[in-house]
């Protein structure tokens, strides 16, 4: 049976990697860029090249894959950053993967070189990770940004979390739920633009205290 899925690529000043992304969303799959306030006129961008748009006034990470996940329409649904780190086709494996054996199908990242992955992010997420072992079980070594699930069972889980902690309460509450959780790894490679989260050091700040609040309820 073919894959429906729909791909939410949350979106905040990505113009110079759209054209990259956009040209990588596999055959038969939508793209969902959901706009998080862009003044680089990424909207019109992902439009022309014939994504589907949708607007979050309400910044945050979670937020945008809120309103993606609201917005989607497919059996399947994955998350992906829209900076050009990550290849949206992987998106069909980790469906596969998804369709034979799991609920939820989260990426681990292998970096294809130094610059790809800033060390302190990397030994930050090592951390974050081992906490998340700890406390589900489950044998997680990235909170990874890709990550793909049924769009109806991952609208009942109920999410709440608006900002970077998103990722961490998906794989939590997927845990609680008793939903079969999978690692697949994908390459990881050196993103368009300035990162709005670990490129800079206020941002790494705010991530680590979203995602650790998650964990400490």
């Amino acid at each position: 049976m073919p894959l429906s899925i729909d791909i939410v690529l949350p979106c905040l000043d990505e113009a110079d990697a759209l054209p990259w992304v956009l040209s990588r969303i596999p055959d038969g799959a939508r793209a969902i860029v959901v706009d998080n306030g862009s003044v680089d006129g990424s909207p019109e961008i992902a439009r022309d090249l014939g994504a589907q748009v949708v607007h979050c006034p309400q910044r945050g990470y979670g937020a945008a894959c809120h309103a993606g996940l609201m917005a989607a329409q497919a059996e399947l649904i994955a998350f992906c950053d829209c900076d050009a780190s990550l290849d949206p086709r992987d998106a069909v494996r980790l469906a596969v993967v998804l369709r034979e054996r799991a609920d939820l199908v989260v990426s681990r990242r292998r970096p294809v070189s130094r610059s790809a992955w800033p060390m302190a992010a990397r030994l930050a997420n090592r951390e974050l990770a081992r906490r998340v072992r700890r406390r589900t079980g489950v044998h997680i070594h990235d909170v990874g940004p890709l990550r793909v699930a049924r769009r109806a069972e991952l609208r009942a889980l109920g999410l709440t979390d608006r900002r970077c902690g998103y990722p961490v309460e998906t794989i939590v509450a997927a845990a609680q739920a008793g939903w079969r959780i999978e690692q697949v790894d994908v390459a990881y490679t050196p993103r368009i633009g300035r990162s709005k989260v670990t490129g800079t050091l206020r941002g790494s700040m705010q991530a680590v205290r979203d995602m650790s609040g998650v964990l400490a309820q």
